[in-house]
């Protein structure tokens, strides 16, 4: 049996009479619930003629999507329970939420999990008051409504947590509604080429359903007004199989859309089907629903003289109602929720009538309680190596080390092979890159299209996700994470800015999801950040940006994590602990080129633990106080450190030096601010209340100053790291232009250390001689001075 694109169901009519009747009247429901929402709070069955005190003083809220997601829920709820179908529900639509909320209030889920919302007069009362109102809920699909897994706040990554959603889920199917505003978005123009990776063995099934309403806010949509015929070129262009449903007469509509979803099963079995006979068959045509239908469909058709269905003015609230407004306005409202004839749908005491009840799936099988909705349900544990044999022997402090990168690929290569089917990495084309290729080893990348004798590690079936894109990998884990697996994202530094607004997003529903009780936590997304600023030789200033930190700190404290491990001992410690941690955002720092390592693996453990510390071995102040600290983050900023403690202690013997390691960055913040921060007392006694501290830092300067602005010693800290100034260099002279390097570091302690005296000022116009030497050196050779190559630590 093969999959084509011309399999059609010969049954165009497959609701019976008494079916069609009874999906028409749960849609009608489900709008009228939607409508009470937007508008209502109190008089919830229109019991009595609706008056202005009834109506909301504030009409917040979107109208326009939301009969077309009522209609496409109602009707995937009769295929799941016809089929017996393990679906979940993703709304892409901005504003969806009203219908989400009605749809899960129908079913049952809502109140099951809100316990004062009952499914009754009183229960509906107090659904349409909260609907955007204070101290209530949201406009969309927000982490408090149940079956979400997106928020449906921000548009364009809708399809790519679909098929996150989906991998090594092999019976779950997601319905995923994208709207046509939102598919003019980048990210999710891109997802489309999602279904390219997916393994039909392995993996569950994603079911677009593009839903064509014309317009936007105030804007027709682009894919609205295109043809047809070029409609169907495109979306069978992406691999897909276009299932038109298109129209407005409700009884001609719900006999099209049950055809095309029967459809759609059809085809999804037939997938299914051809991998298990032909497991190496190219990748399959998946079938996708294209809905046409008017925007704010069963609404006003016109008011004030202003065309309403089918136009831009039914996006958010189609009628204003205040008494500001004409009388004739409110007599509209009530004329239009009474159109769905709500007597019909609710008994006197506000219950759905049973025989429509029933047309719900039951269980967990309904789509707001799908176990996968609240991923950590199904959460299981990692299963990992011990990431202490992976050590790097370092018998002196300084010793060459290979790349820490390198050496954490080792470390994930084998949490793969002990976790085959609940963790996966993901990153944009750059596996290799970050020298993550042992990795490789145990797994391949997976990809399920064309592959040539000459490709390396590609296979239909694989634990790492790859696509040019950031918003896809970023909304991959993020689906993946959501329904209850692991991985991590490994990207280029300056480019994971990308998804800062995804990253923004995730770290807002974790915040919100950690205060609601029935939402159980998931395991954390851990993004790992390498070919950094400081080591961007070839690449030049546009590959040099480590400002992400500074958004990342911007989140909850109780969310955010930010790691800068100085060598690769640390880093398997921090990676560990990550890995084992949940429900947090854990951004972690490193490098991938060979550099020096400092610490074994016990000193690592002991001192990632703490977070932030001294490094006794590099200092000379046990006996006495300091005359100057300092102070480093990152794994460069640690290297010129140590450099510049060595050139200091050579010179200048006297002067009593501690160094201090910060691998925990929010270690800097005031123990009020931050579960990780340091108490006062703490904070002063490693970097004194009134000394020199100067600090080489991994990203922009400012940002120390803004972690320890209300310290004792804020005034005396000096950060020195980088501010702008890149290009196609040497891996010292960005040091250099940045003023981060050895140099400048003594330079800056004799500048604050007046007791140096004479000795001070001749070495430090040594060192600025030095600066020129560099600068003509690398001019000469194209390469860092031998002093600089080839310097090594020693006390």
């Amino acid at each position: 049996m093969n999959v084509t694109e011309d399999i059609i169901i010969e049954e165009q009519t497959p609701l019976t009479a008494e079916m069609l009747s009874k999906v028409n009247a749960y849609w009608r429901a489900a709008n009228y619930l939607s409508v009470g929402q937007l508008y209502l709070r109190d008089n919830p069955l229109l019991k009595e003629p609706l008056k202005l005190t009834q109506v909301k003083n504030m009409l917040l809220g979107h109208w326009g999507t939301t009969p077309g997601q009522n209609f496409i829920y109602t009707h995937l709820n009769n295929i799941i329970k016809k089929y017996d179908l393990n679906m979940l529900y993703i709304s892409g639509p901005g504003h969806g939420g009203p219908a989400v909320v009605a749809g899960t209030y129908l079913e049952g889920t809502y109140s099951e999990v809100y316990p004062e919302i009952t499914q009754d007069t009183e229960g509906m009362k107090k659904l349409f008051t909260q609907f955007s109102y204070p101290g209530g809920i949201s406009s969309h699909a927000s982490p408090q409504t149940p079956g979400s897994i997106h928020e449906g706040g921000e548009l364009g990554y809708s399809l790519s947590h679909a098929f996150g959603a989906v991998l090594d889920n092999p019976d779950l199917i997601v319905a995923c509604v994208v709207g046509d505003g939102e598919a003019e978005t980048g990210p999710l123009a891109t997802a489309w080429h999602s279904n390219k990776f997916l393994n039909p063995l392995a993996d569950g099934a994603v079911l677009p359903i593009l839903h064509l309403n014309g317009y936007k806010i105030s804007n027709p949509t682009i894919l609205a007004r295109i043809s047809g015929e070029e409609l169907e070129q495109l979306f069978r262009g992406y691999g897909y199989v276009p299932i038109f449903v298109e129209g407005s007469e409700p009884e001609l509509m719900h006999q099209a859309m049950a055809a095309a979803l029967e459809q759609a099963m059809h085809l999804l079995k037939q997938i299914k089907y051809n991998a298990y006979e032909h497991p190496n068959s190219v990748h399959s045509k998946w079938p996708m629903i294209i809905l046409r239908s008017p925007k704010g469909w069963t609404g006003p058709q016109e008011v004030d003289g202003y065309k309403i269905e089918g136009t831009f003015r039914s996006h958010q609230i189609p009628l204003s109602v205040s008494a500001a407004d004409p009388e004739s306005h409110l007599q509209l409202l009530e004329n239009w929720m009474k159109s769905y004839k709500p007597e019909e749908l609710f008994d006197e005491n506000g219950r759905l009538m049973p025989e429509l009840a029933d047309l719900a799936p039951k269980g967990d099988s309904r789509m707001g309680s799908n176990p996968h909705t609240n991923g950590g349900l199904l959460l299981k544990p990692l299963r990992m190596p011990g990431f202490m044999t992976y050590a790097v022997a370092v018998p002196e402090p300084g010793v060459k080390g290979e790349g820490d990168v390198h050496v954490a690929g080792r470390f994930l290569r084998d949490v793969i092979k002990q976790n085959p089917a609940n963790f996966r990495i993901f990153g944009p084309d750059e596996t290799v890159s970050n020298r993550l290729e042992a990795i490789f080893e145990t797994t391949n990348r997976q990809w399920n299209t064309e592959i040539k004798d000459h490709d390396e590690y590609l296979a239909p079936t694989g634990r790492v996700m790859e696509m040019l894109s950031e918003h896809q990998c970023e909304g991959w884990l993020e689906g993946y994470l959501l329904t209850g697996r692991h991985g991590v994202f490994n990207c280029y530094e300056a480019f994971i800015h990308i998804v800062d607004s995804m990253f923004n997003q995730h770290a807002k529903w974790l915040k919100t999801t950690r205060e609601i009780p029935w939402r159980t936590k998931i395991a954390s997304l851990n993004i790992l950040l390498t070919s950094t600023v400081w080591r961007q030789d070839h690449n030049g200033f546009t590959h040099q940006d480590p400002g992400f930190i500074d958004h990342v700190i911007n989140k909850k404290s109780e969310i955010v994590r930010v790691y800068l491990p100085p060598d690769a001992n640390c880093l398997l410690s921090v990676m560990d602990h990550c890995l084992r941690s949940y429900h947090y955002v854990n951004v972690v720092i490193a490098g991938k080129h060979p550099s020096p390592q400092w610490l074994d693996m016990d000193e690592a453990v002991e001192h990632c633990t703490r977070g932030i510390g001294i490094w006794d071995w590099a200092s000379n102040d046990q006996q006495c106080d300091p005359d100057v600290v300092m102070a480093c983050s990152g794994d460069v900023p640690t290297l010129e450190t140590l450099a510049a403690v060595s050139i200091l202690k050579e010179h200048l013997p006297e002067i009593k030096i501690r160094v201090v390691n910060v691998v925990d960055l929010l270690k800097l913040e005031r123990k009020s601010e931050h579960p990780h921060g340091l108490t006062d007392h703490d904070f002063d006694e490693l970097f004194t209340t009134g000394k020199p501290v100067i600090f080489a830092f991994h990203g922009y300067p400012w940002l120390i100053h803004r972690l320890t602005y209300n310290r004792t010693n804020n005034p005396n800290i000096h950060v020195r790291g980088y501010k702008e100034e890149g290009t196609i260099t040497t891996s010292f002279d960005m040091t250099v232009l940045n003023e981060m390097d050895r140099f400048h570091l003594v330079i800056d302690v004799i500048d604050r250390l007046p007791q140096t005296g004479s000795k001070g000022t001749y070495l430090k116009q040594k060192l600025q001689d030095k600066l020129v030497e560099h600068k003509q050196y690398i001019n000469a050779h194209g390469e860092d001075m031998p002093e600089i190559r080839n310097w090594v630590w020693t006390n």
